[in-house]
């Protein structure tokens, strides 16, 4: 664990000091709409980027505007994640830690295999090995939703040759970069 640890402080140093963010955010959000699961996705999941994150609010601006069904997650206190439809930004609110996140109230989506989710994550291997934030609640997410498509948004520069990884923590199925997009080898 102390390694993962050192290395989530290493990579987000990394993170936030990747020049040209915004340009490459940019070229990320457009490889990803053209994407072909996401465009026959009948609910992609995202997350509110935060702080160095690639920013997701130009995916969803483009999502909400092509009708597209969209989720966020809700965190709970018991490590369980849930995602709720969220129809416009102002359904989200600022939650724990400062990030935005839908209320309770707002309605789940059918989660099935055509439903799409964007993870989020501070490093990724080429084969789909994840380093998240620690908390392991897409880890235990994608448990119950094995079968639903993960697709990881990075920085070519947070894609390293292995990684720590414990039996339980997920695999994406693709990592899309400024650069390429990376069809892993998820088991």
């Amino acid at each position: 664990m102390n390694e993962k640890k050192i290395l989530r402080a290493d990579f987000s140093r990394i993170r936030a000091n990747i020049t040209d963010k915004s340009d490459k955010d940019s070229i990320i959000v457009k490889r990803v709409a053209e994407d072909s699961r996401v465009i026959k996705a009948d609910c992609i999941l995202l997350y509110a980027s935060f702080r160095s994150e690639i920013d997701t609010w130009k995916l969803t601006g483009f999502l909400l505007e092509k009708n597209i069904t969209i989720a966020f997650p809700k965190c709970h206190e018991n490590g369980i994640m849930t995602f709720h439809i969220v129809k416009n930004i102002n359904e989200l609110h600022t939650g724990a830690f400062g990030i935005f996140e839908p209320d309770f109230s707002l309605p789940e989506p059918e989660i099935t295999p055509d439903t799409v989710c964007i993870v989020p994550g501070l490093a990724f291997t080429e084969n789909g090995g994840r380093l998240g934030y620690g908390g392991g609640f897409y880890d235990r997410f994608f448990e119950k939703n094995p079968d639903i498509c993960k697709i990881a948004l990075s920085y070519e520069k947070m894609i390293t040759q292995k990684l720590p990884l414990s039996s339980h923590d997920l695999k994406v199925d693709l990592i899309i970069t400024e650069e390429r997009t990376v069809f892993c080898n998820a088991e």
